[in-house]
């Protein structure tokens, strides 16, 4: 019997499910990026513009997923790598806002802080649900979604976390500090995506023939 008909088959349901999931996620990333950076910049919050921008940032990871599934394992390599380069989008705006603002941290008001987080966790968290059952398929794009997705939980709870400190100290450092942690996230992420593309563009040579080195 030959199997080829039914793998071929299985392939292209993964990657309609994998689309279709991403293309839910994306929209649903655009939709909390314009609620969290309003309220971040109306409260001057370091943290929570960077985790704004890690929104957008979500938003065209899963667009350009949704775009490559069907490509080549060589073109899907060099859209991971690309995506590599754009998880690092929130780490610079991070790193900005925390220079801009390290002569004089001022401690953002706390309350709006810690609910915006708590709805951008709730956000994220149904989005890494979704993409965890997914995160397999379409190679180094899956897992880069993936990837993003979770780190966003983590630090949608670590701003929930230091809004609290903020309200206890009165101070802005925390706020800043929180800013270092999502480069360091950020710079992570994209390396392990960075290196399964890299992987992939391998596998690609040797299909095809070409030597690898």
């Amino acid at each position: 019997m030959n199997a080829s008909p039914i793998r071929k088959n299985v392939a292209v349901t993964s990657s309609v499910v994998l689309r279709r999931t991403v293309l839910l996620v994306a929209a649903l990333n655009l939709g909390y990026f314009f609620v969290e950076a309003s309220v971040a910049l109306a409260i001057g919050s370091v943290s929570l513009f960077a985790d704004s921008a890690d929104f957008l940032e979500d938003t065209a990871i899963n667009l350009l997923i949704a775009i490559a599934l069907g490509w080549s394992v060589a073109r899907q390599a060099l859209v991971g790598r690309v995506m590599a380069g754009i998880l690092l989008v929130p780490a610079a705006a991070a790193g900005w806002q925390a220079w801009s603002k390290w002569g004089d941290p001022v401690a953002p008001a706390t309350t709006a802080l810690w609910v915006t987080a708590a709805g951008a966790a709730i956000v994220n968290g149904l989005c890494a649900w979704l993409l965890v059952r997914v995160r397999t398929a379409g190679s180094s794009l899956g897992r880069a979604a993936f990837l993003s997705a979770r780190n966003d939980v983590l630090v949608n709870l670590a701003i929930i976390a230091m809004a609290a400190v903020t309200a206890w100290t009165g101070s802005g450092w925390p706020d800043l500090v929180l800013g270092l942690v999502i480069i360091a996230l950020a710079v992570h992420a994209a390396g392990e995506v960075w290196e399964v593309a890299g992987e992939e563009r391998l596998a690609a040579k040797a299909l095809a023939g070409e030597e690898v080195g």
